[in-house]
C-alpha cells in the first residue's frame, strides 16, 4: 500500500511501517497543502492511504468519492503512538478506498493505572 505521512505526523512512523511504500508530505514539499488540497494531490500521485493526527479533517472532508482512504490517529507523541504499532497496523489492513479509520492511542497514564 502507498501510505502518505501528514506532516504532524511523528516521522518514526514511517520506519515502522516497512511493510509499505510511505512518504511525508514534507518530502513532497506538500507541508502547506491545506486537507482538500493534500488529498487531491495525494490521490493524483497515487497514494491509498493519508495518515494523520488532523482531528478536524473528518469534519471538513467528504470521502464518498475520493479515492484515499484517511487513517486518524488520536494522539500525536511518538512515544505514544509507538507502543500502539499493532494497532496502526491493523487499522491500515482495514483500509479501503474513501474509508476513515480512527485509531484510539491509549495514553501511558491509563496503561499503568491497570497495572498492579
Amino acid at each position: 500500500m502507498k501510505i502518505l505521512l501528514d506532516h504532524c505526523v511523528p516521522l518514526p512512523l514511517r520506519a515502522n511501517l516497512s511493510m509499505h511504500t510511505v512518504e511525508t508530505a514534507s518530502f513532497r514539499g506538500w507541508e502547506e497543502k491545506q486537507n482538500g488540497d493534500l488529498l487531491s494531490a495525494a490521490e493524483a500521485a497515487g497514494f491509498d492511504c493519508l495518515i494523520t493526527v488532523d482531528k478536524k479533517i473528518r469534519y471538513q472532508q467528504n470521502l464518498s468519492a475520493r479515492k484515499i482512504a484517511v487513517v486518524l490517529l488520536s494522539k500525536q507523541r511518538w512515544r505514544l503512538i509507538q507502543p500502539a504499532m499493532p494497532l496502526v497496523v491493523a487499522a491500515l489492513s482495514r483500509v479501503r478506498p474513501n474509508a476513515f479509520i480512527e485509531v484510539q492511542i491509549p495514553d501511558l497514564s491509563s496503561r499503568s493505572r491497570g497495572a498492579v
